[in-house]
């Protein structure tokens, strides 16, 4: 559970660290890179009989594919490859590969050969690797079309080819994989927008490689040893004052639910007091079905708090704007979530005041708030996300989590994270509350900001995981279920967190 960190490299750092290794790795990268590849393939299709058809390409993700098919067929299964050539034009390892493959007994075709009666054990993309740059066009376009219509396993080498390794974009026709085997690193690509969907399991062959020995990475898979530290037991000579007070304003006319949504995401994650501070005039009092949770008018929240969530079912009136003006000029941890953040990205003095709190502030935009945040359209934030969630996180000098397929979370000072956990059930009415209910509650229970946005962001995604393993959801999964699953989730972590012998070795990144 609580394993290693998962550096990830965009393109241009796993470039930097190929350089500084190639001219003296012993054996070379391409070779190592095949061996890997061969080795995840048997374990794969190990009780799959008939042929594999590896697709190998003009550079040097072929030469990867020459060196799988090499090893593969000297493992006894029957390889086709198919290459179009021309040789010469191959960069000089690629070229060797295909050589060594050829000298080895293997042989190639030019063109994609009809599937077997029994279809492939697997087809293997070996096309493109990380650095292409345009959409793939003709005989290569149709080759992936045609890979992609298989019923069987497909593999991709180092990244789907189409898909942009730095940005989880696809650049036209892109390859379709069950499983991808990457090298060195992850890439950023490879988890967020269509990364998921384009590159299926994912699998991390470091070939020898000590990646951040040779270059520090910014970014990282977000996973609990990132916040197994703040895992701590709590002591039973307890009472709710050691747990923060936490307030959520929000809930005008026709939006109570929402506020209330996040209000209990904070109390059922252990905050000891929670205020619901209610924007609609006519709220309620209080809320039968959860008394626990204090409602009050939004102008009635305590001065003394732990912690603060502005924004969930806001509205964007001069009462809401005037709601967000005050908690702005608080001195406490503040969480900004979807009307507080349109009335920030319509405001340059909101903007302004945000941009210079001195306590901690974490936002929490979806593509769509993010891009007004920014001044620009939902596409642009989409078509790099890890870029606007830093910009964002710069611009306004706070934590950031860009929420989405592979939730981005960035800093101030450029350090960036993605996140893994959660599944598409998750785009459902009331799901951001819930998150922003989790992060303040952590946040008000004194968790550091970076850690607490971090732990928020995972366990939301893992608790709709839970409950995808156990038949609720993905379809028809409610954001009011991830909460209760969040509890049990959290506590399984606190109760792990005690038992893992290897409790003493893992350090917070800062």
């Amino acid at each position: 559970m609580f394993s290693p960190l998962r550096p990830i490299y965009p393109v241009a750092g796993i470039r930097a660290i190929e350089n500084k290794l190639i001219p003296s790795a012993r054996p070379p990268l391409m070779e190592r890179a095949g061996r890997a590849a061969a080795e995840d393939a048997v374990r794969l299709i190990m009780d799959r009989p008939g042929p594999i058809l590896i697709a190998c390409g003009p550079g040097n993700n072929g030469g990867d594919g020459f060196v799988m098919a090499r090893q593969l067929a000297q493992a006894g299964r029957e390889i086709i490859v198919a290459f179009a050539g021309p040789a010469d034009k191959l960069p000089a390892e690629a070229a060797k590969a295909h050589a060594d493959y050829l000298a080895a007994g293997g042989t190639v075709v030019s063109d994609l050969p009809a599937a077997p009666a029994n279809g492939w054990a697997l087809v293997v993309d070996a096309l493109f690797g990380i650095g292409l740059g345009r959409p793939i066009e003709g005989r290569y376009s149709s080759w992936i079309n045609t890979l992609n219509a298989q019923p069987g396993p497909r593999m991709a080498l180092d990244v789907p080819s189409g898909l942009d390794a730095d940005t989880g974009q696809p650049m036209g026709t892109t390859f379709c994989a069950t499983h991808t085997t990457t090298f060195i690193a992850l890439k950023p690509g490879l988890l967020t927008l269509d990364g998921p969907d384009y590159c299926g399991e994912i699998s991390v062959q470091r070939i020898d490689i000590d990646a951040p020995a040779w270059l520090q990475p910014h970014g990282h898979a977000i996973a609990p040893s990132l916040f197994r530290h703040m895992l701590r037991p709590r002591p039973r000579n307890s009472h709710k004052g050691l747990y923060g007070d936490a307030a959520i304003v929000g809930g005008n006319t026709g939006m109570v639910g929402a506020a209330l949504l996040a209000g209990r995401a904070a109390l059922w994650l252990g905050t000891g007091r929670v205020y619901v501070g209610l924007a609609d005039p006519d709220g309620p009092a209080v809320n039968l079905v959860h008394p626990e949770l204090m409602l009050r008018q939004a102008t009635e929240v305590p001065e003394r708090l732990s912690a603060m969530a502005v924004g969930p079912g806001l509205g964007t009136d001069t009462t809401s704007t005037a709601l967000l003006a005050a908690a702005l000029r608080r001195d406490i941890p503040l969480v900004l979530d979807a009307d507080a953040l349109n009335l920030v990205g319509a405001d340059p003095a909101l903007a302004k005041a945000l941009g210079t709190r001195a306590a901690p502030t974490v936002l929490t935009p979806h593509p769509a708030e993010a891009a007004r945040m920014l001044g620009c359209d939902t596409a642009s934030v989409q078509a790099n996300r890890l870029s606007a969630a830093i910009e964002l996180a710069r611009r306004h000098q706070a934590m950031v989590v860009l929420k989405g397929c592979g939730s981005i979370i960035a800093t101030a000072d450029g350090r960036w994270f993605i996140n893994g956990s959660g599944h598409s059930g998750m785009a459902s009415a009331g799901m951001g509350d819930v998150l922003t209910g989790l992060t303040v509650g952590l946040l008000a229970q004194g968790w550091p900001t970076e850690a607490g946005l971090m732990a928020a962001v995972h366990l939301h995604g893992a608790a709709a995981d839970r409950l995808a393993r156990e038949g609720i959801g993905p379809v028809g999964l409610t954001a009011s279920e991830t909460i209760d699953a969040a509890r049990g989730v959290f506590n399984g972590w606190l109760i792990e967190a005690q038992r893992d012998p290897r409790q003493a070795a893992v350090r917070p990144l800062r």
